[in-house]
């Protein structure tokens, strides 16, 4: 055991993605609450690998589905971590207009967490998108300001403040 305690703030882009050509022109909040559904699903997907690999794990999410999901409870979340079982955070905040790097920070204080790691398709933060750029240089380190300044996207600026 490391002496962690994890929790996951999971995003639903590889399924919203897959339907965003399609929703040309939809509202905003509607397209926002699809890709809440799709972390709800990720998160199942995630709880039940974890399951598999003989992890204990709850699903808390910021919409109510009470069938397959508890609600977001700060205290009951906290009692989870204590107890060693991992926990998944999905539907982002539950509102609309926010992503899931915002959910992100705003569970990482809520839980008093020490550090909140992002995990995407690249291995670092770079000078610009490198699956697009083949020039693109990875920053070694980086600091807030830098991120600011240099408008590298790391997460969204809400996220980082």
């Amino acid at each position: 055991r490391l002496g962690v305690q994890v929790a996951v703030v999971i995003g639903g882009g590889n399924i919203f993605r897959g339907v965003a050509p399609g929703a040309a022109g939809m509202d905003r909040a509607t397209a926002d609450y699809m890709g809440m559904l799709a972390t709800l699903m990720n998160a199942l997907a995630l709880q039940d690998a974890m399951r598999r690999a003989g992890l204990v794990s709850r699903v808390q999410s910021a919409l109510s589905i009470d069938q397959v999901a508890e609600p977001y409870i700060r205290g009951k979340a906290l009692r989870y971590l204590e107890e060693n079982k991992i926990v998944i955070f999905a539907a982002g905040t539950g509102n609309p207009f926010f992503t899931t790097d915002t959910a992100a920070a705003l569970r990482g204080r809520e839980m008093g967490v020490d550090i909140v790691l992002k995990a995407t398709k690249v291995d670092g933060v770079y000078t610009s998108d490198p699956k697009r750029d083949p020039a693109a240089k990875r920053y070694p380190t980086l600091t807030f300001d830098e991120a600011m300044v240099k408008n590298l996207r790391v997460m969204d600026a809400t996220a980082l403040a």
